[in-house]
């Protein structure tokens, strides 16, 4: 007994290794884009950071579609894999290309033909109108190529390949930052562009990873297009997908539109007050890399086993990530607080939100317990079974019921300090530990959905 548990044990942490850590290091790099951004156009002026802070919420509302599209690709791709079920899972692939390309041609032609309208969304600031107007109609061109580029590296990850999408991930990365240095200061006879730049060479560095991803989809024993399934698709197998996709993006918009209110309602307490909260969202994007790779690594990881059958398995899997996701939060909490010094040391902001980013940076760290908990569970261990419904139903209440009408009478009615709306806008993770909890124990997640 003692030995089967030993095997499982260390089954378990392989499964940890090749799939969180490869996850969780491709999520952190795609966070230092945001943090290489940051640090290049802060030393221009505190006005190109604030500008592209605003004009990457439009980023961030198209990647929740993204995010909604890989994870309901996840729930059936983990599961299907897990049965050895290639065919399906080349399905799966077809039905979500479709529908996330159809996503991204649309919030190309909102960048590229109605900037200006989506920057005085988040600021009636004029200077950051522009400047967001001139990033916007270069970058926009990106959301096209990244819509098809996410949903193979997804499939990759969950057919045994997360560590050469990892890779095709990072070199796009590395190359997106040397590119910033290029175009943003016009190094070795490029032209100095500016805030354009650093669109420029997310678009350059988006082409790489989409033309890579393609060329190894190629390769012997891959999961391919198949254009029988991209013309034809299974009837039952869209209708399953969308049942438990439509949960999860209504959960994404729920929780994105929420999170997007916060970055409208600090946006409108001035430029300081904007520029601090930009510089706290990418540090603590950065730290809550490795939580973001548990949950998603985890969800794949319960997936093959519910998928293979193996509903006890999943359970005792499901239970070490809860404890596992405890641990990250307090690490990842502690580590920032530590890194806080050197971050208002390097950091090129005036004295004024120097000293909203100091506070913001305390408010951070113990906010990464619930980020990490609700993370795994809600994005990974909940949705790996098909249990999506309870993440929209729960972040509907904490966000729009309260976190958001809060954070906007403490802003707007009762006209309070920046730093104590900020404190209330960044309750939200820690109000939902109580209701997941509950949810977790009830063990509705424990389902294989390809029978």
């Amino acid at each position: 007994m003692k030995g089967t548990l030993k095997n499982d044990k260390s089954e378990f942490g392989k499964k940890l290794l090749t799939l969180v850590l490869p996850i969780a290091f491709q999520q952190f790099m795609l966070a230092t884009v945001s943090a290489s951004d940051a640090i290049m156009l802060g030393m221009i002026d505190q006005a190109s950071l604030s500008a592209v802070s605003l004009a990457g919420q439009i980023q961030f509302v198209f990647n929740l579609f993204l995010a909604a599209m890989t994870i309901g690709t996840s729930i059936f791709a983990a599961q299907y894999w897990g049965k050895g079920d290639k065919a399906a899972v080349e399905k799966i692939l077809a039905i979500a290309l479709r529908i996330s390309a159809a996503v991204s041609i649309g919030f190309f032609a909102a960048a590229v033909f109605f900037p200006a309208f989506l920057m005085r969304i988040f600021t009636p600031d004029a200077e950051l109108i522009g400047a967001g107007v001139q990033y916007l109609r270069v970058v926009g061109v990106s959301y096209v190529l990244c819509g098809v580029s996410q949903i193979y590296l997804c499939i990759m990850k969950n057919s045994e390949r997360a560590g050469k999408s990892t890779i095709i991930s990072s070199v796009a990365v590395v190359l997106n930052i040397f590119l910033n240095a290029v175009f943003i200061f016009g190094l070795w006879g490029a032209p100095k562009m500016g805030i354009a730049g650093a669109a420029l060479a997310t678009v350059i560095s988006r082409i790489v990873e989409l033309l890579w991803a393609l060329f190894d989809s190629k390769g012997a024993g891959r999961i391919k297009v198949r254009m029988t399934y991209m013309i034809h698709t299974d009837t039952l197998l869209k209708r399953d997908f969308w049942k438990y996709t439509l949960p999860v993006l209504g959960n994404e918009l729920v929780w994105g539109c929420g999170f997007t209110m916060y970055s409208v309602i600090m946006g409108h307490l001035g430029t300081d007050a904007v520029a601090a909260n930009a510089i706290a969202n990418i540090v603590k994007n950065l730290i809550a890399c490795f939580c973001l790779g548990l949950g998603s690594g985890g969800g794949i990881i319960v997936g093959n086993e519910l998928g293979a059958g193996r509903l006890d398995t999943a359970r005792t899997y499901g239970r070490r990530l809860c404890r596992l996701s405890i641990v990250s939060g307090v690490i990842s909490g502690v580590f920032l607080l530590a890194l806080s010094p050197a971050i208002l040391t390097f950091s090129n902001l005036t004295p004024q939100a120097n000293t909203y980013l100091k506070w913001m940076l305390i408010m951070c760290s113990y906010y990464m317990i619930g980020k990490a908990v609700n993370g795994t569970t809600i994005a990974g261990i909940f949705c790996a079974g098909g249990d999506s419904k309870f993440g929209f139903l729960c972040d509907t209440v904490t966000l729009w019921c309260i976190t958001v009408p809060l954070g906007l009478i403490a802003a707007f009615v009762l006209k309070l300090p920046v730093l104590a709306v900020y404190f209330i806008v960044n309750l939200d993770e820690l109000v939902k530990l109580p209701a997941v909890y509950r949810h977790y124990k009830k063990y509705i997640w424990v389902k294989d959905l390809t029978v």
